[in-house]
């Protein structure tokens, strides 16, 4: 304020212009100076889209595959549709983030080839669908770019006038470690019915480590909810090339239960856990409301972990003649929130916490509610509660169970002293379908 303040004197001294239009300079300048900031304050952090993109997907190309964790040279495909259908050109922005997701000292010509910054060219509008719009589609790496460095990735997406539209996060590693993962019942009798805690070794037989407590950082991740994850764990014991991460209690998650789940393939009929369909210009999906599973026994069905997959039986191409259809959701749930809200949570918002996912209260049904608009397709989600500060408890609707199959990633950070980035040079996971304890 000091340097706007002086500047404002030099002006008016110089240049002997009235009050009102220096007011009007310095309005612009401010304005400009903030509005760069904003900008700035964005890289690295993960912005909720607006409600006319659907459907984001960004996966491996490998089939069966679903969190964007990927080996250097592997492919991604980013995917999404707007339902305004108008044909907006879209352009995207990679950028290279440190250990903890925050914009890295990494210049894009350092860790890729070609264009960090581009349009999107693979777009079409929906064929035969009651919902107009435009589907778009890009892999990464493609013919314009190439990622030459492993870590952790943001990939940004704006309008045409440039506005940040939204985010997502993926990680580029190569296996120079290798890390054995194993889930086990927690250790702690008063929690061996609830949690499943992690423990994984690091081999690092090609790897001189001079300091691994700060040369070596580890995440760990529960079923690819970003969330989830449990950082800033050093080793418990370094022998020779490996480094063991078996502690007790550091590393444990609640096991939560298995997903509930939904299928509209189908879009025109009702199905398992559907009640009814009902076409009102789009289509609506009304599920069979759901009882609170925090109180009721343990029940295995499979899932797919919290992640979901576009398909349809109706025709060919899911990108273009997939129809959406409002999926309504119902919940009895008797016990007090203590000023928390319900959300629907999983894979299909990217496990975010927001207005559009929040349940609300009718008094008249006595059911929490809420309606989605999502592409046709088999989606796992379950219920959560969030505070005002987002703080989530993916346990007081749904209960813990320590028998509930999850999957557990681990990925490896390296940075020698004097680097200026983190390198990502293992990852390992393991279910707890089969716990070894």
């Amino acid at each position: 304020m000091l340097l706007i303040s002086n500047l404002s004197h030099v002006i008016f001294r110089y240049f002997n212009i009235q009050k009102f239009v220096l007011a009007k300079i310095l309005f612009i300048f401010i304005f400009c100076f903030s509005f760069s900031i904003v900008l700035f304050g964005q890289s690295g952090t993960i912005v909720t889209p607006p409600s006319n993109i659907k459907s984001i997907v960004l996966k491996p190309l490998k089939p069966n595959t679903y969190t964007p964790i990927v080996q250097l040279g592997e492919k991604l495909i980013l995917s999404f549709d707007d339902i305004n259908a108008q044909e907006i050109i879209y352009t995207y922005k990679i950028e290279h983030c440190d250990y903890n997701w925050e914009k890295s000292n990494l210049a894009s010509t350092e860790y890729m080839t070609g264009y960090a910054t581009d349009r999107i060219r693979n777009y079409e509008n929906s064929f035969n669908t009651l919902q107009d719009y435009t589907h778009y589609q890009m892999q990464i790496p493609n013919e314009n770019n190439r990622i030459k460095k492993t870590g952790n990735y943001l990939i940004s997406i704006f309008d045409e006038d440039e506005n940040l539209v939204f985010s997502r996060r993926f990680i580029i590693y190569q296996s120079n470690v290798t890390v054995g993962v194993t889930v086990h019942r927690s250790r702690i009798v008063s929690e061996i019915y609830e949690k499943q805690s992690v423990e994984f070794v690091i081999n690092h037989k090609d790897l001189l480590l001079n300091n691994p407590n700060e040369e070596i950082k580890v995440a760990i991740y529960q079923n690819g909810d970003w969330n989830s994850v449990i950082k800033n764990i050093k080793p418990k014991y370094v022998r020779r090339a490996q480094l063991l991460y078996n502690y007790v209690d550091d590393i444990s998650y609640w096991a939560g239960n298995e997903y509930l789940y939904f299928d509209t393939k189908e879009i025109r009929n009702a199905t398992n856990n559907i009640a009814k369909t009902r076409l009102d210009n789009i289509f609506n999906t009304y599920l069979y409301y759901t009882e609170a599973r925090g109180k009721k026994p343990y029940t295995f069905y499979p899932d797919v972990n919290g992640n979901f997959v576009l398909r349809t039986i109706d025709t060919d191409d899911i990108s273009l003649e997939g129809d959406y259809s409002f999926i309504h959701f119902a919940l009895e749930y008797l016990e007090d929130l203590n000023n928390e809200d319900i959300y629907i949570y999983g894979a299909f918002n990217d496990w975010q916490i927001t207005n559009e996912n929040k349940m609300v209260y009718n008094s008249r049904t006595k059911l929490y509610e809420a309606s989605l608009m999502l592409k046709q397709g088999f989606y796992n989600y379950s219920y959560v509660t969030a505070n005002y500060n987002k703080q989530i408890n993916t346990h007081a609707i749904e209960g813990s169970f320590y028998q509930t199959e999850n999957n557990y990633t681990v990925i490896v950070y390296y940075k020698k002293f004097g680097e200026l980035y983190d390198q990502v040079i293992g990852v390992g996971s393991a279910s707890s379908e089969i716990l070894k304890n």
